[in-house]
């Protein structure tokens, strides 16, 4: 023992303690460590939202990660950010957390994810100088009680904590809700198929069937059995009912003695007076019809599933007078479906009801005609509650003249002005038209501008708020100009000003022409300046109204009672934009990864107090894009991005040579002058 001790104080002991202390110190850091965020998103840290889910979990929730092994860039940076993001959500769990990284070289493995219906994803890979294809898993198994569900091709960083944390927090609310279900309060599902369509050559209609019952029995074994399911061949009276009452695909038909004839294709999940349409329809292809949705049925069946039992936060959507509709092909059923993991709209018409008291944010999307005083001032008194609006208002009624003829545009007029000038906001009756916009690529001329279409750059978008800090652009269509001068003069409302045009902006007011080929920008420059375009209040607000418009008739010796707010009760948040282009198809993509998709989503969480999610949305987004500039600045930075550095490297080097040279001269003649073994210039002249 003495032996021991005395090594131990000997400086002989002294690597083989440095090693001792290492290890342990990797052992307590294992368990006991510090991890630093320097990201300006915070892309690697858990946003709130994900670090409460996490620490109230009450049941075990386990996550089986199937990452295949030697993936090439980019997908190995991906493969590693899901790791370390896993490791942010096990640090923030309970106990009822864990995952697993599966070993996807073992056969078993493979098998496994097939079972759980991953795909493989082909990717290009790069190697021994050729390039080349490879299958790879990227996904992700979720079990939660009795439930399973999957995120596949995991091929991007972007937004995976957001799916991940709405994905497990669904599956909480689904089971949650199943558990507490009564005995007799069960589910329904029904396949909608009309047999007289087996007469036509439709691919995959001979299948449809057996492939919903598959799907079905899957699903409903995952959820406790609790899925009733049926198939209908709806009678012809019923056909119209039926696409009326759940917006199922209806087809027509011209039969061989000239009548018509009339179907309906559509898979419909119930529970009590709620449904849900799944994706399930015929379409056109270059081949023919076909059966489109079977692909991905145990999908789009868990989705709605998920979408139909989960606590939705109800939106009001005011209707009556003429605005967008929201389920309709051309309308704006992506806006909806875009909002459906979270939310859930409901038809409000003013004429006949109010805002319902569970309805905390309101939404006017594209009115077309007057709201009466009466309409007003429910909305009016709604935001003095503390109610939360969204003005999608366009300043123009577009009307199509025919295939061949321009539309015509007129003012839109909808009384909106009398709130929203009271409130501090002026709609401009003008198209803004901006030159840094959208360019359309033309066989015929090349790229076309469309000046109406504005291309806001991140420095257009508010830098703070988290609406659109970590966006990199966001496209306009048919904005008018917001003004907000005399909000801004309001001490008790906070203005934001979320999307501005670019200062190379103007405004169309008059002659409205839409034509890019018959539209410039002005010659006279100074007319140019930047136009706000998407605005948020927040605050207290006066009311637009002395009293109650429509009260109640006066009656002898009748009682009266006035409810009517002057003022703001709690703070509101109002969000006006002049145009409602925005939330249609043109411009929100089927999956809702597009720019403006999550812009208008972002602003749908904001309003109901999910700011958290917007942060956790826009995280490590790959959309920050050069700023559009003129093509000579644009070549001058492609020569100095393949020249310009080598050359300043180069330089850079010689520079720090010379003065290495110059330093050991100062120090040789100071120190050394007289040795004679170093070749100077001058020994050289002596000889």
């Amino acid at each position: 023992m003495k032996k021991i001790i005395n090594w131990l104080k000997s400086p002989s002991s002294d690597f083989a303690l440095l090693v001792i202390l290492l290890i342990l110190a990797n052992l307590v850091g294992h368990r006991a460590f510090l991890r630093f965020d320097l990201t300006q998103p915070k892309s690697y840290s858990l946003s709130p939202a994900s670090r409460q889910l996490m620490k109230t979990l009450n049941e075990p929730l386990s996550l089986k990660v199937f990452f295949s092994d030697n993936l090439p860039a980019p997908y190995s940076n991906t493969a590693q950010y899901v790791r370390d993001i896993l490791v942010e959500y096990k640090g923030a769990a309970n106990k009822n957390f864990s995952y697993t990284f599966m070993d996807m070289n073992d056969k078993t493995n493979q098998t496994l994810a097939a079972n759980y219906g991953l795909n493989q994803v082909q990717i290009q890979e790069v190697k021994n100088s050729e390039v080349g294809f490879k299958q790879s898993y990227m996904g992700i198994v979720i079990s939660y009680a009795d439930s399973i569900e999957t995120l596949d091709g995991i091929t991007s960083s972007d937004g995976f904590e957001y799916k991940l944390t709405t994905k497990i927090g669904r599956m909480i609310s689904t089971a949650d809700t199943l558990a507490g279900l009564g005995q007799n309060d069960r589910l329904k599902m029904t396949l909608y198929v009309t047999g007289q369509l087996k007469d036509f050559q439709i691919s995959g209609f001979d299948t449809i069937e057996s492939t919903v019952k598959k799907a079905y029995d899957s699903i409903n074994k995952k959820n406790l059995n609790r899925i009733d399911y049926e198939k209908i061949d709806p009678p012809a009276s019923d056909i119209h009912i039926l696409a009326d009452k759940y917006g199922l695909q209806l087809i027509n038909w011209t039969n061989k003695d000239g009548s018509q004839g009339a179907g309906v294709i559509g898979l419909v999940i119930e529970h009590g007076d709620s449904f849900r349409l799944i994706p399930l329809s015929m379409q056109r292809s270059l081949f023919g019809y076909a059966i489109g949705g079977l692909d991905t049925l145990d999908k789009s069946i868990s989705d709605s599933l998920q979408s139909l039992l989960s606590k939705a936060t109800q939106i009001g959507y005011i209707t009556g007078h003429n605005e967008e509709e929201l389920y309709s092909q051309n309308g704006q059923s992506r806006f909806s479906s875009l909002i459906s993991d979270l939310y859930e709209f409901s038809e409000i018409n003013l004429t006949k009801d109010s805002i319902p008291t569970n309805i905390t944010t309101v939404v006017i999307n594209g009115p077309k005609s007057e709201f009466t005083d009466a309409e007003l001032y429910k909305i009016d008194q709604f935001i003095m509650r503390g109610g939360n609006v969204m003005f999608y208002v366009d300043p123009f009624n577009e009307q199509n003249q025919g295939y061949y003829q321009a539309p015509v545009y007129t003012p839109n007029e909808t009384k909106l002005e009398k709130l929203l000038n009271k409130y501090g906001v002026q709609l401009g009756k003008n198209y803004v038209l901006d030159e840094d916009c959208y360019k359309q690529r033309s066989q015929s001329y090349g790229n076309v501008s469309l000046f109406w279409a504005p291309l806001l750059q991140s420095s257009q978008l508010a830098p703070k708020n988290v609406i659109t800090k970590n966006l990199g652009y966001v496209i306009f269509l048919q904005a008018g100009s917001v003004d907000t001068t005399a909000a801004q003069n309001d001490k008790n409302v906070k203005v934001t000003i979320l999307a501005k045009s670019s200062p190379k902006s103007w405004l169309m007011e008059k002659n409205i022409q839409l034509n890019p080929l018959m539209t410039a920008a002005p010659a006279d420059k100074s007319t140019e300046k930047s136009e706000d375009l998407a605005v948020l209040l927040e605050g207290k607000f006066k009311s637009a109204f002395t009293a109650d418009p429509t009260p109640e008739e006066k009656k002898n010796g009748a009682l009266t009672a006035q409810t009517h707010l002057s003022q703001s009760t709690q703070n509101g948040k109002i969000f006006v934009t002049g145009t409602s282009q925005i939330t249609g198809s043109q411009l929100i993509d089927e999956n809702g990864s597009e720019p403006i998709a999550m812009f208008t989503r972002n602003i749908i969480d904001y309003m109901n107090g999910n700011a958290d999610l917007c942060t956790m949305r826009t995280k490590g987004l790959s959309l920050n894009t050069l700023r559009n500039t003129d093509s000579p600045f644009a070549l001058l930075s492609k020569y100095f991005n393949e020249f310009g550095l080598t050359i300043l490297v180069a330089l850079a080097g010689l520079f720090i040579w010379r003065m290495r040279e110059k330093r050991r001269k100062i120090i040789h003649d100071r120190y050394n002058p007289d040795d004679t073994r170093i070749i100077t210039k001058k020994t050289k002249e002596g000889k």
